[in-house]
């Protein structure tokens, strides 16, 4: 591929080895309903899921895991199907 053909977005995220999995914030569930959500799906302990709870909270966003876009896809998935806002950066 030379220098000055495009790259595409799926390609940038294959290159990319770092990727950020992100709660959002929507006034909508409970801090409980989000905590019990990132303790069974991201395999985060008791204290880790609270605070990225509350930063999510007071800051709007917060990444609650850090890793491959392959492996961050299911859990993003599986937040959403919980009706989470997740998305992966």
């Amino acid at each position: 591929m030379s220098p000055k053909e495009k790259i595409s977005k799926k390609q940038k995220r294959d290159f990319k080895q770092e990727n950020f999995l992100i709660l959002h914030n929507d006034d909508t569930h409970s801090f409980d309903y989000v905590i019990d959500a990132l303790v069974e799906i991201c395999d985060h302990g008791y204290e880790q899921a609270e605070q990225c709870t509350l930063i999510t909270h007071y800051k709007g966003r917060c990444d609650v895991k850090k890793g491959g876009f392959d492996a961050l896809k299911p859990l993003k998935n599986a937040l959403n199907e919980r009706e989470l806002i997740a998305t992966i950066d």
